[in-house]
């Protein structure tokens, strides 16, 4: 599923090419992505309004329109936000098109066909909706040490899941967890409300750190991301635990395990994040 990072690499490259266009025509080819509104209805909202900034939340982007209309996507697990190409070949899977007022089309592509998309009408009813979805986001200044330490007081699940609940921590997945808990030294098993104040501190960091070495790296493409342009991330190529079961650490040299945790295949190095003394890894 497409991550804070992946997420942001799609704003970031396709911001340029929309912000201050109209949206001629929005034309839904899977009801799907919609329900339970009418196609139609979606289409009509938007359809010749003005983009006036592509924003991201957590792991949702946000066309925000003229007169505050809102369309608010998610990629879930296989979608992407491709530019139409030149020559006009479409690439498969195609479920919604964005028609754009200098002839730019842009095309949601989606395998799966788990993506959605949601019209809100109003600034008000947009931050409700996230309000009621989605906690701080990790890259703005309200992440802080601090912060993150009252979000984890007195919590007894296991901090990997405590970083994928996105009600608390928005936008962080599997992969930028593993990575994030790997620099910080820290395993995934250990109960969020137990971390002392210097490894909440080296957490944050380690949050922060992690999802921006994805953002330079443009994502991580290990199935189905893609940039807008088509072409991959590069993210997966500079893991430091995630996916590499059985390679040395890159720090101490043991072999990576995988577990189980939070109910995801996780990677950890088991002398670098020492497990806690009462819980147990359930092998993957």
């Amino acid at each position: 599923m497409p991550e804070l990072p992946e997420v942001e690499t799609i704003r970031r490259h396709l911001a340029p090419r929309v912000e201050g266009r109209v949206l001629e025509r929005l034309e839904i080819l899977d009801p799907r992505w919609c329900e339970p509104a009418p196609p139609n209805e979606v289409q009509d909202a938007v359809a010749g309004r003005r983009i006036e900034r592509l924003a991201r939340r957590g792991k949702y982007l946000v066309l925000e329109l003229e007169d505050d209309v809102h369309l608010v996507m998610h990629l879930r697990m296989t979608g992407n936000l491709l530019l139409a190409p030149p020559d006009g070949s479409p690439p498969p899977y195609v479920r919604v098109r964005f028609e754009l007022s200098d002839g730019e089309r842009v095309l949601f592509t989606d395998p799966r066909r788990f993506g959605t998309g949601v019209v809100l009408l109003g600034s008000e009813a947009r931050d409700e909706y996230f309000a009621a979805r989605l906690g701080v986001e990790p890259l703005d200044p309200d992440f802080t040490p601090d912060a993150l330490r009252l979000l984890a007081r007195g919590r007894a699940a296991p901090v990997k899941a405590f970083l994928l609940t996105q009600e608390r921590i928005a936008g962080v997945g599997n992969i930028y967890a593993d990575e994030a808990l790997f620099r910080a030294r820290i395993h995934p098993l250990r109960p969020a409300g137990t971390l002392k104040r210097p490894q909440i501190e080296a957490l944050r960091d380690a949050v922060v750190a992690s999802l921006q070495a994805g953002i330079d790296a443009r994502g991580a493409t290990i199935d189905d991301f893609r940039n807008p342009d088509g072409a991959r991330g590069a993210f997966q190529d500079r893991f430091l635990v995630h996916q590499r079961e059985g390679e040395p650490c890159p720090r101490c040299g043991r072999a990576i395990v995988k577990l189980r945790a939070a109910g995801r295949g996780t990677y950890v190095c088991e002398r670098c994040q020492p497990r806690p003394r009462s819980r147990r890894a359930i092998p993957a």
